[in-house]
């Protein structure tokens, strides 16, 4: 089931598969998905939740597996790729297409204001702490800390005013 609110900008150059297994695709107020912005439920039965105001760019990946939940006011750089999935691969006297998926870690989980640089990939098990932003290239797959300011330092905290 594919849900997308009714302020949302979806370009007509995404591709957003609908889930034969019953993954819930939502896509939140005010939130974008670019063009060439591929969304296939393949390996698990998890949702993708987009939430508020948050922009997923161009030739991103997002294949729903065990679940992505994607915060308010993100920021998905482009041709990331997002891949809550983990292929079985341990029975040598089978081919790989024949082993089916392992067990999830728990999906992905990005809190609010986070920022994902360009050619990022997140997998199973990963989880963007609020207001973490996470550099080009990277790879995670498994907890980042929230930003916070440490004590003595003259750095304002993102959203705070002074």
């Amino acid at each position: 089931m594919i849900e997308i609110d009714a302020t949302a900008r979806v370009s007509p150059l995404a591709d957003i598969e609908d889930s034969v297994r019953g993954s819930r695709i939502v896509v939140g107020a005010h939130s974008a998905i670019d063009s060439f912005v591929k969304i296939k439920p393949a390996g698990g039965s998890g949702d993708l939740i987009v939430g508020e105001h948050s922009v997923i760019n161009s030739g991103c990946v997002l294949y729903t597996g065990h679940g992505i939940r994607i915060g308010n006011h993100v920021a998905i750089a482009a041709n990331t790729t997002l891949a809550p999935v983990n292929h079985a691969f341990a029975d040598r006297s089978r081919r790989i297409d024949e082993q089916g998926f392992l067990p999830g870690k728990g999906g992905i989980v990005i809190e609010d204001d986070v920022w994902i640089g360009a050619n990022c990939v997140l997998l199973d098990g990963a989880v963007l702490r609020r207001g973490c932003v996470i550099g080009a290239g990277s790879l995670v797959r498994g907890e980042v800390a929230a930003y916070t300011v440490q004590a003595g330092n003259p750095l304002v905290q993102r959203g705070e005013r002074t």
